[in-house]
């Protein structure tokens, strides 16, 4: 069978379990509680819905309560687990009020700050909460040992949520402000959220009502988004890791487990948490990434809306069972839009799971959409360019020179004046009624068309290639991207089989050597010294130049010996299978100037 974008099979990782005693005791009053209950045969649809107000859903709603759900660890390793507590995002599991713990080791490092109380402790950290002393704003310390996170092998994965943070700039994901390295530790300065996690928030009030919840799960899918725009895939996802600021506003964190998309490339590590890991990750299938975001965002809403998980059971074994089923059962009191958005996100296939655009359109998402989710936000380096007047002028009050100010906001380099202005920045728009409302996007779309402005004046002095044209010349330049449709690869209606005969045998025809690594998938390699690649370079002589051949550094002018590349089938989900080729060594003209003839080999697409 051809793999779907899910990829094939793979051996699926073993998974150990520590659970102490003092973790269960500590956290009895947060499990889901279960009534002992007949077993239910198995159902023939995706989702088991109970009767609507019946006796026994009453019962088992009163006695159902959210509970925390540890972390699946990646395996560093062949063999090797890695035990729930050393995951990077322990740290803020474990909430303890310490009082005001001054760290007397930290003082020179954190000249600028003034540590207070202690908010988490992790397995090779601590969280501190502190004070910037030129702005006056709260801010929340990680402290990372680097001893401890090397004998844990955590090292890489902290250098990851770090380079990962630096990226982002969204008002739905926690802003990191700065990172400072000594010998011993590794400080990072990230925004501070005042009322914690969204979990403890869902286990005080219970289910929330409709208007709130959505709220909430459409900063979730603004945040989720711009991942996955900068292709960063969260794969944690789950109110634990979803912090609460001032205003009740959500904040993606804990990126410890995220990973970076590459196109073409899928993800394989099974890691998340159990409750919320999609079927394709705890079968330890091949995953392209979004797709497990999506269903992680599904568990959190009907928890929003619900003040349960749908998936929950003591027993591992049980709870993959139902999570590979798809077996949950919706409440009568979600709304029809509601019943309808849930299981769509829900579905056990990726290739059905609907997307994060589709859950944008659909008409419960857009209910009382604000303004400033209503469309995407600039890209990373966009939003490095726009610079906000106030805040500038307030960071120069402070006394740093602004073009210094402005030079370093361009080109993100972190240092006092920056870390100054991110701090105001963020406060001054959470200060205001308007946070994240009108104010927040009347200084987004002037921002937007000052960058717009100063782009347009600066393109009369650019020059354009022969032929090109000046993007700016029609006056119609977008205030926002604008999404563009591509297609990937190859497509085809016909047959596997019969895609593959003929990829083979235009892979014959042209003297390639190749190597099946999967049903559908093989790496190729292509040397330019056979006579049909010298009479392919002699018919497509003006796309291949000397300049071209060289550019591997051969001062003599010779070919390059080889290229290597792989081919994927994939199905997609129009019914149509997909053909792609990836280069992975070699000149990238020269590989075109290749499919250029592979194309003219091939009959069925």
């Amino acid at each position: 069978m051809v793999p779907k974008w899910d990829g094939p099979h793979l051996q699926r990782l073993r998974w150990e379990w520590d659970v102490k005693q003092s973790t269960c005791a500590a956290l009895a009053h947060h499990r889901l509680r279960r009534p002992r209950s007949p077993s239910i045969p198995p159902a023939t649809e995706q989702v088991r819905r109970r009767p609507a107000a019946s006796a026994a859903s009453i019962l088992v709603s009163s006695h159902r309560r959210l509970r925390r759900s540890p972390s699946i660890p990646p395996a560093s390793r062949a063999g090797a687990v890695v035990p729930p507590a050393a995951s990077a995002a322990s740290i803020l599991v474990t909430v303890k009020m310490e009082g005001n713990a001054r760290g007397s080791g930290h003082s020179e490092a954190l000249k600028n700050y003034n540590l207070g109380r202690t908010l988490g402790i992790g397995s090779f950290g601590k969280v501190k909460i502190a004070e910037h002393k030129l702005t006056g704003h709260r801010v929340a310390i990680k402290i990372l040992n680097r001893r401890q996170m090397r004998n844990m092998e955590m090292e890489e994965k902290a250098k990851r949520e770090i380079k990962i943070l630096r990226l982002f700039i969204h008002p739905h994901i926690i802003r990191l402000y700065e990172v400072i390295y000594t010998p011993t530790d590794i400080y990072v300065v990230m925004e501070y959220c005042k009322f914690g996690e969204l979990f403890d928030y869902i286990v005080e009030k219970g289910r929330l009502q409709e208007d709130e919840a959505r709220r909430i799960f459409q900063q979730i899918i603004s945040g989720v988004e711009y991942c996955h725009r900068n292709m960063v895939v969260h794969r944690d996802l789950k109110p634990e890791n979803l912090l609460l600021d001032s205003k009740y506003n959500v904040k993606l964190a804990d990126f410890g487990l995220s990973n970076v998309m590459h196109d073409g490339h899928f993800l394989k590590t099974s890691c998340g948490s159990p409750n919320y890991a999609a079927p394709e990750v705890i079968s330890g299938k091949l995953y392209a990434g979004p797709e497990v975001d999506v269903w992680s965002c599904g568990v959190i809403l009907y928890a929003l809306l619900c003040g349960t998980l749908p998936f929950d059971d003591e027993n591992i074994p049980n709870l993959f069972k139902k999570i590979k089923g798809g077996i949950y059962t919706l409440p009568s009191h979600l709304s029809a839009l509601a019943r309808d958005l849930i299981p769509r996100m829900l579905v056990v296939d990726p290739m059905k799971r609907i997307t994060i655009r589709e859950i944008r359109e659909h008409q419960w998402f857009q209910i009382r959409l604000p303004r400033y989710l209503a469309v995407p936000p600039p890209d990373t380096a966009q939003q490095a360019k726009m610079i906000d007047e106030d805040t500038l002028q307030d960071v120069v009050n402070l006394g740093y020179e602004k073009d210094h100010v402005c030079e370093s906001l361009r080109n993100r380099l972190q240092n006092e004046a920056t870390v100054a202005y991110y701090l105001l920045l963020d406060n001054r728009f959470r200060a205001t009624s308007g946070y994240l409302g009108a104010d927040y996007q009347e200084s987004l779309e002037r921002n937007l068309n000052r960058f717009a402005a100063s782009e347009s004046a600066s393109s009369n002095t650019r020059h354009y290639l022969p032929g090109s044209s000046d993007p700016h010349a029609s006056g119609l330049r977008p205030h926002y991207p604008v999404e563009r449709k591509w297609a990937l690869g190859l497509q085809s209606r016909a047959q596997p089989r019969e895609i593959m005969i003929e990829v083979l045998k235009a892979l014959e025809d042209l003297n390639v050597c190749w190597k099946k690594n999967g049903q559908y998938n093989m790496k190729c390699r292509w040397s330019v010294g056979y006579p049909q690649a010298t009479d392919m370079l002699d018919v497509n002589h003006s796309f291949v130049d000397d300049s071209i051949i060289m550019d591997n550094g051969d001062v003599n002018g010779r070919l390059p010996a080889v290229i290597k590349f792989e081919i994927q089938l994939y199905k997609s989900r129009d019914e149509k299978y997909l053909l792609d080729m990836q280069r992975v060594t070699g000149p990238q003209l020269l590989f075109l100037d290749f499919c250029a003839a592979f194309l003219t080999k091939l009959r069925v697409l």
